[in-house]
């Protein structure tokens, strides 16, 4: 974060506020009932989605490296689990 603060304040700020936004909304939908749940982690599956974004914008723009394949594949667990808490899509 701090060498995309460098590159890009904006991008920085906005990754910054949807990285903190996706468990936030995992807890919180952790302990909603039903018809808030799926909202919640719908929402939390797009701010970690946005993140992703965050930082491949940051790689295309030179500003980070590429997404490396570990980074990926924990983000695409998490994305996946997030799929299957909403129903799928």
């Amino acid at each position: 974060m701090r060498q995309l603060e460098r590159h890009d304040a904006d991008l920085a700020r906005q990754c910054r506020r949807a990285l903190a936004s996706a468990p936030l909304n995992v807890a919180e939908g952790s302990y909603n009932r039903r018809g808030n749940r799926p909202a919640r982690y719908h929402t939390a599956l797009g701010s970690l989605r946005e993140v992703l974004a965050c930082f491949e914008v940051a790689a295309a723009l030179g500003y980070l490296p590429d997404v490396d394949a570990g980074l990926r594949a924990r983000f695409d667990h998490v994305l996946g689990t997030l799929v299957r808490l909403v129903g799928g899509h």
